[in-house]
């Protein structure tokens, strides 16, 4: 995991230049989230776990919904940065340092609803590791609670291993903000280096390096029911609204 600590530590405090507004990012993710919810029959003030949080941004717009939000994450300085944000929204969130592998480490109590956003599984990368990770959120989830993830669409990129993303492209006060990813496949593995270049009244470039695994849908799936849910369900970005196809899990 040294890599991929090593890539959000660094990251951490311009993660949020990856959104043209973040604040509204949050609002807006928070809303498909709750929507989502509300159809496997939970609204705010359910307890919720967001075992791979970042700097917040399903979280904070989670908590200003109500949600009683605890969040969680391996890098130290992303936690710094989500505690800095949800005081300035306004909102409580119980943070934690834990690694989504280990949970039970740090949290005894279930949870009606554990997410785990933003593509954070396929950092596992080994087989053996997203098992591990898998069985140690399922069991923080409660019976009948749900599990809501989001992953790239790798059944599809495995077809073409692309050698880059498309770039984002946001206009700023000074200039504009260009952000893009290259990808350099080894097998079902790649590294991914995210580029932010600050083009504004002086060009700066920040260069972040780290690994992911593709994990296909049905290795997901499989997973989810061998660690105890019974039943899975994946949206496409077309049904959700969310940026990347997402798997419930009910228990």
């Amino acid at each position: 995991m040294d890599i991929i600590q090593s890539f959000y530590n660094n990251l951490a405090s311009q993660y949020d230049k990856l959104f043209a507004d973040w604040q509204l990012e949050t609002h807006q993710q928070g809303a498909v989230l709750d929507k989502l919810f509300k159809k496997y029959g939970y609204s705010s003030g359910a307890s919720l776990l967001d075992c791979a949080c970042g700097i917040g941004t399903q979280s904070v717009g989670l908590a200003a919904l109500g949600y009683c939000v605890t969040a969680s994450d391996i890098c130290q300085p992303e936690l710094d940065q989500a505690l800095q944000r949800a005081k300035n929204a306004n909102v409580s969130i119980d943070l934690r340092a834990a690694d989504f592998r280990e949970l039970e480490k740090t949290f005894s109590q279930q949870f009606d609803i554990v997410i785990c956003m933003d593509n954070a599984l396929p950092h596992m990368l080994s087989a053996n590791d997203l098992q591990k990770a898998i069985k140690s959120i399922a069991d923080r989830v409660k019976k009948e609670g749900i599990f809501v993830a989001s992953i790239r669409d790798y059944d599809a990129l495995l077809e073409t291993k692309p050698p880059y993303s498309p770039p984002y492209i946001h206009k700023t006060e000074k200039g504009q903000r260009v952000s893009f990813q290259t990808w350099e496949w080894i097998g079902e593995k790649y590294k991914l280096i995210q580029y932010i270049v600050d083009d504004e009244e002086s060009l700066s470039v920040s260069k972040f390096e780290c690994e992911y695994r593709a994990t296909r849908r049905d290795e997901l799936t499989k997973l989810l029911l061998d660690s105890g849910f019974g039943e899975v369900d994946w949206l496409f970005p077309e049904e959700s609204g969310f940026y990347q196809p997402i798997v419930i899990a009910k228990k």
